[in-house]
């Protein structure tokens, strides 16, 4: 999965594509690279970011949407927003796409009924906190155990809503760097637990300092993640 945020406040900057003529250039790039799902995000959820209504990010995706039914048709699209709203007019614009919910929903309540309805497969990250907390660090007695038991509940959820979802453990996200690393290390229990894709996004994201981000990568892969969100 390559990384194309349509907003200029995105953690990475060449990750950003703003106007019609950088969006291709960077599509492009990844496209080269071998990359066949793209991953658009019109609102970024770095430490500190600030938070964009629906109408905005709207304004920002749409746009990149027009281009892409243009030029990019052959290729897969992910669109990360954690709003129904959102979802319904992509799927207007350019029928059924992945959809990447850094909530899993808990912004939303009308997310999950949404991707249900529209049958639409869904990624589902775990977090703590909401827009403006999850990058704190949350204190965990047992990182693993907490976040198997988030998915046994979400599982549920989603088996009740007949989605097709892939888990997220949500690298980065409330929680520090170890607790990170703990979860890679431990991935294959979310594998052998839920039978479920795994999507892993460690590109650029603290925990690189304490490990290179291609033994993350080499520790996620051999946990059973399917999927690697790259930059």
């Amino acid at each position: 999965m390559g990384v194309v945020n349509v907003n200029d406040d995105s953690f990475f900057a060449e990750s950003r594509a703003v106007g019609e003529a950088d969006f291709i250039r960077r599509v492009g790039q990844l496209k080269e690279r071998g990359i066949r799902l793209i991953d658009l995000g019109a609102v970024s959820s770095r430490p500190g970011a600030a938070y964009v209504g629906e109408e905005e990010e709207w304004r920002r995706l749409e746009p990149a949407l027009e281009v892409w039914k243009r030029e990019f048709s052959d290729l897969e699209l992910s669109v990360d927003t954690f709003r129904s709203g959102i979802v319904k007019r992509v799927y207007d614009r350019v029928g059924r796409f992945l959809v990447n919910d850094i909530s899993a929903g808990a912004e939303d309540p009308n997310m999950l009924g949404t991707v249900s309805f529209l049958d639409l497969p869904y990624v589902a990250m775990h977090r703590r906190g909401d827009f403006t907390t999850m990058h704190n660090d949350w204190h965990y007695d047992d990182v693993v155990e907490e976040v198997l038991a988030y998915f046994r509940t979400f599982a549920a959820q989603a088996d009740a809503l007949d989605i097709d979802w892939i888990l997220d453990p949500g690298i980065g996200f409330s929680r520090s760097s170890e607790e990170s690393l703990t979860l890679l290390q431990n991935l294959s229990r979310f594998r052998d637990e839920f039978h479920r894709p795994i999507l892993v996004g460690v590109a650029d994201k603290r925990i690189t300092k304490v490990v290179p981000q291609d033994e993350l990568h080499r520790l996620a892969v051999q946990g059973g993640a399917t999927m690697l969100r790259v930059h």
